[in-house]
């Protein structure tokens, strides 16, 4: 049987992020994400819900969030469910939580200071995923084009 776990969300954090360290110095970032759903009902009422979703940050990914984002900051978040399972030390009844691990993110909206981003214009600034340079570098003419023998090769019609 074929197994899928992929979990995409967009919305906004519900506090700002805790970011702690393992004793092998792996950072972990611990943040709340608020996603709404709005929708119109039959009758035409308009109706909101918001479900809120605990997700953790490993590694260099964790430190960048916890650097540039805040409570009420918009973030895309890709990742995997994970299910947390252990034994209530008051009651020692079994206990169960869901949350997202995850995987990669994008920071969206305008930074928090300006300042980071300053060179770029705000739409490179909303999508710029983490992990990558904020500017590529540019190949000269000689680095990009081919040579003239491989350049018939290579048209795609």
């Amino acid at each position: 049987m074929a197994n899928f776990n992929k979990v995409m969300l967009m919305g906004n954090l519900t506090r700002d992020p805790e970011v702690r360290y393992t004793p092998k110095g792996t950072a972990l970032a611990t943040i709340g994400l608020a996603v709404n759903r709005n929708w119109t009902t039959e009758s035409g009422e308009k109706k909101e819900e918001v479900t809120f979703v605990d997700v953790e940050v490993w590694g260099r990914q964790a430190e960048t969030i916890g650097q540039y984002m805040s409570k009420g900051r918009p973030i895309f978040i890709e990742g995997r469910l994970k299910l947390d399972q252990w034994d209530d030390k008051e009651s020692g009844q079994k206990r169960s939580k869901l949350k997202v691990v995850c995987e990669s993110f994008q920071f969206l909206g305008s930074p928090k200071s300006g300042a980071e981003f300053s060179d770029q214009p705000p739409a490179a600034r909303a999508a710029r995923p983490v992990g990558k340079p904020a500017v590529k570098p540019v190949a000269t003419e000689e680095e990009s084009a081919p040579p003239a023998s491989e350049a018939d090769d290579n048209i795609p019609f």
